[in-house]
């Protein structure tokens, strides 16, 4: 009779803690969507798997995320500053007729060098070429051409991705064909890009380059992703919806998950651990997609970084991405 008394007022208290446990898993379970600081509510209807509204809106923006963005840009800058001043201003060569559609070149003096093309990020509505000049010294220095991307934001051209997508492939095509007028190499050309570069780098990587351009398939030899995004259709459902026109053209072309076939190239993908759980989850998903498709891939998940601290690691030979980049390139 003791023992089964025993037993009622375990099972009792079991419950009772269960049932107290209950609203804090659930508020931690709602905390993990949500940045650092933002006090959770009761979730609403869900918008794309396990987020509601709020969170789906979160998952794409890296301000909340990473306090420290401001900081980054002001050290970039003064770093691309001093890398101006040792290596020189780049030649800026046109690639299409529009104002903005030129390049930054930074080139090597070694002879036939391979070059790595930046696409610059800044959720598809703002940046330039010249904010990646600090990134240009490492990739000079190793023998390669570092050519940085200009092209329209996406509030330039009526909201639409397709625009940006096709300047940054007309580039890549550019230099294909003019190589060696700067003493490129056009048989290793590379391509790298973080954020909505990081996606428009691997909208390139997944280009019918035969088809649309009447270029070698492999025209480039490989890429770098860096917390880009690669299924357009839980970012449609996001915020950015505000400012993009994510047509169903736009989802199904530009949605690079969704073209692996013509990936021919080797890729590197990248995150840090401080992102957004969704950029961390796309870029996850996008590189256990490539390799299931038997595509050579890279995973690297930097451990303690944000969104735009992984970012720096470009700039330097011995930093994460960089040395990545440079091993890709076959430079170490």
């Amino acid at each position: 009779m003791a023992t089964t008394r025993r037993a009622i007022l375990g099972a009792a208290l079991a419950s009772a803690v269960v049932s107290a446990a209950g609203p804090l898993l659930a508020q931690q379970r709602m905390q993990t969507y949500l940045p650092p600081g933002v006090k959770p509510k009761p979730k609403g209807p869900l918008i794309f798997l396990d987020y509601d509204q709020e969170e789906i809106d979160y998952a794409y923006d890296q301000a909340p995320w990473a306090p420290n963005r401001d900081e980054i840009e002001k050290r970039n800058e003064q770093k691309s500053a001093a890398a101006i001043a040792r290596l020189g201003p780049p030649k800026r060569v046109a690639y299409g007729p529009a104002e903005v559609e030129k390049l930054d070149l930074y080139a090597t003096r070694q002879p036939n060098a391979p070059i790595n093309m930046f696409v610059h990020g800044g959720a598809w509505r703002r940046g330039n070429s010249r904010r990646a000049a600090y990134m240009s010294e490492a990739y000079v220095e190793a023998g390669a051409h570092f050519i940085s991307v200009d092209f329209n934001n996406v509030g330039e051209v009526g909201s639409s991705l397709l625009v940006m997508a096709d300047q940054v492939r007309r580039a890549v095509a550019w230099v294909r064909r003019n190589a060696a007028s700067f003493g490129g190499d056009a048989e290793r050309i590379y391509i790298s890009g973080a954020s909505s570069g990081g996606h428009l780098a691997a909208c390139a990587l997944t280009t019918d380059w035969q088809r649309e351009f009447g270029l070698p398939a492999d025209t480039l030899k490989g890429g770098l992703c860096c917390n880009g995004m690669y299924e357009l259709r839980p970012v449609s459902l996001s915020a950015r919806a505000s400012y993009v026109k994510f047509t169903p053209e736009t989802i199904e072309q530009l949605s690079p998950l969704r073209h692996l076939d013509k990936l021919v190239t080797p890729v590197v993908v990248a995150h840090g651990t401080l992102e957004t759980p969704e950029f961390q989850r796309q870029n996850r998903d996008f590189a256990d997609a490539v390799k299931r498709a038997g595509k050579p891939v890279t995973y690297i998940v930097g451990r303690g970084y944000n969104h735009f601290e992984i970012q720096e690691t470009l700039a330097s030979p011995y930093g994460l991405l960089g040395r990545a980049v440079l091993e890709l390139m076959k430079l170490v």
